[in-house]
């Protein structure tokens, strides 16, 4: 097989690449300069592909990990000296972005959807001046509850990156 080292770069440094640029650019410009409607729309396209590049790079950067130019292979990623500075913190990247994809986005989604019905029921936007109804009070909750959560996620995903980063920093010569 070629030389994986090459692969193992590249995947890490998109990997950190997306994860920096959409957390920390792409989602507040977009933020600060889209109306709420375009934001959403843009958002609800861009977390998909987003989370999927979260969930399968730590795997391809797992996968493409190496000693000496040889593949470790999972029982080498499993191996002691492996699991703490290589394994677990990809593997928490993994089902990090495992999470955000398929149980805060969907049900993100669904609040989102929700919250565009009591908007019809009330003729008013969620994220109009106040007052609000009951109703939407409690689906803006629930989404700035999702929200967070997800965003935490997000950091825990980004933070496992990095520190994975330190221990790739380290084998360099």
């Amino acid at each position: 097989m070629a030389d994986p080292r090459p692969y193992h770069i590249l995947s890490y440094g998109t990997l950190l690449g997306v994860q920096v640029f959409q957390t920390f650019v792409s989602g507040i410009v977009a933020f600060r300069v889209l109306p709420r409607p375009q934001f959403s729309a843009l958002q609800t396209a861009t977390f998909p592909v987003y989370f999927s590049l979260q969930s399968a790079l730590p795997v391809v950067v797992a996968l493409t990990s190496s000693t000496g130019g040889q593949l470790n292979g999972i029982s080498g990623l499993l191996a002691p000296e492996n699991r703490f500075g290589t394994f677990l913190p990809l593997a928490t990247a993994a089902a990090a972005g495992l999470i955000n994809q398929f149980i805060l986005r969907p049900l993100t989604v669904n609040v989102m959807k929700e919250r565009k019905h009591q908007e019809t029921r009330d003729g008013k936007k969620s994220y109009d001046p106040a007052p609000h109804s009951k109703e939407m009070l409690a689906l803006n909750k629930k989404f700035g509850r999702l929200h967070g959560l997800s965003s935490l996620v997000n950091m825990v995903t980004l933070a496992a990156t990095v520190c994975y980063g330190i221990v790739l920093s380290k084998r360099l010569s």
